[in-house]
């Protein structure tokens, strides 16, 4: 019979073998999921034996599908985002540190707004950058849009598990279609839209390319589709001096500077993520 901490070990031991680089991680993330722990529980009881068979089948069903290329955030249901829990399914993408200056970016900006600003995050996905953003702004009232049902629904998961609910609402709303001035105006806009080239796809890992969605990846031919269509169709809902702030990809900042720079932004910033990419570009109406 084995303990915990055994399963724990068969699992990282599996892991590392199959090359994954958080193998210690990525085992207790598995281990502790299993067996319905918290982390400060699971090591409390690392030394108990596992009385339970489906415990143990669990752990090794979970160990196989990530040795396949399953994601351990799909695996486990959560990953961390800002600081935040956020729920994730394979119907939206799994957040990335990277995205966090997207969010970092936007508060910062709200910060120096004042009291009572509105945010629109357009293709929310999991809504980990409008949470991020509730989180962080506690006066400002933030408007999560998708036109994925099932996105909307963990979106609305996530509101209701991080208490945010009087601060949010989700909506469904296509980005390539005229915005609706029902929703009123927005001190700034936020959006990490499908910005891959299609040609790209095929390049991706396989455990981006064969699990996440392709519907929150694809950006058209040059990545960019979405991007034009929030900045020509969207921009009309921003007050006068409102932001706009967009996430996008390796190489893609000034053309997304330019498109921005046609229809009339001004001060236009880029800002640059962790690894030296410009990832984040920044214009006021």
């Amino acid at each position: 019979m084995k303990t915990y901490n055994d399963m724990y070990l068969d699992a990282r031991r599996k892991l590392r073998a199959s090359g994954v680089s958080s193998h210690d991680l990525e085992a207790r993330l598995i281990v502790s999921h299993a067996t319905g722990k918290t982390r400060e529980e699971y090591v409390a009881s690392s030394r108990f034996y596992v009385t339970d068979p489906e415990i143990t089948r669990a752990v090794d069903d979970m160990v196989e599908r990530r040795l396949k290329g399953e994601p351990v955030a799909y695996l486990v249901g959560e990953w961390e985002f800002y600081g935040l829990p956020i729920v994730v399914k394979n119907s939206v993408l799994i957040p990335r540190v990277d995205t966090e200056l997207l969010a970092e970016v936007s508060i910062n900006l709200l910060k120096r707004r004042g009291w009572q600003t509105r945010v629109l995050d357009l293709c929310a996905g999991s809504g980990c950058v409008g949470l991020a953003i509730a989180a962080n702004v506690p006066n400002c009232r933030v408007v999560l849009a998708d036109i994925s049902d099932e996105a909307l629904s963990i979106c609305r998961t996530n509101m209701l598990n991080n208490r945010l609910t009087r601060q949010m609402t989700a909506i469904e709303v296509d980005v390539t279609e005229p915005a609706p001035s029902l929703l009123g105006s927005f001190d700034i806009i936020v959006s990490n839209p499908p910005y891959i080239p299609t040609n790209d796809i095929p390049k991706l890992d396989p455990s981006v390319r064969d699990f996440e969605p392709l519907s929150a990846l694809d950006g058209g031919p040059d990545g960019l589709y979405l991007i034009r269509a929030i900045v020509n169709n969207w921009s009309t809902l921003l007050k006068p001096g409102g932001m706009l702030a967009l996430e996008c990809g390796i190489g893609q900042a000034n053309a997304v500077r330019e498109i921005m720079d046609d229809v009339g932004y001004k001060d236009i910033t880029t800002h640059t993520d962790t690894g030296g990419i410009e990832r984040v570009v920044v214009g006021k109406k």
